[in-house]
């Protein structure tokens, strides 16, 4: 999957289950605070991941993804790696 395949379907589930415009997740943007995630939601995002790309994620995962793009080179990283 390239990074853009990523990005694309990763705004799009995340808009979804989060109840916001994509627009707004922009690659600078704060994840969780544009998101509303408190570690509970966390869990859904762990959950989300797995179910539309195939890869598990664990909290430890986390501890670097600060901003969306973070969050879209986990993905890569894990999904091409």
């Amino acid at each position: 999957m390239t990074k853009e395949e990523i990005i694309l379907k990763a705004n799009e589930v995340l808009a979804d289950e989060f109840e916001t415009d994509v627009e707004t997740l922009l690659p600078d943007a704060p994840l969780k605070e544009t998101l509303g995630l408190d570690s509970l939601d966390l869990v859904d995002v762990v959950v989300l991941v797995e179910q539309n790309f195939g890869i598990t994620l664990t909290a430890p995962d986390f501890v670097g993804v600060k901003t969306f793009d973070d969050f879209y080179e986990l993905l890569y990283k894990r999904i091409n790696g």
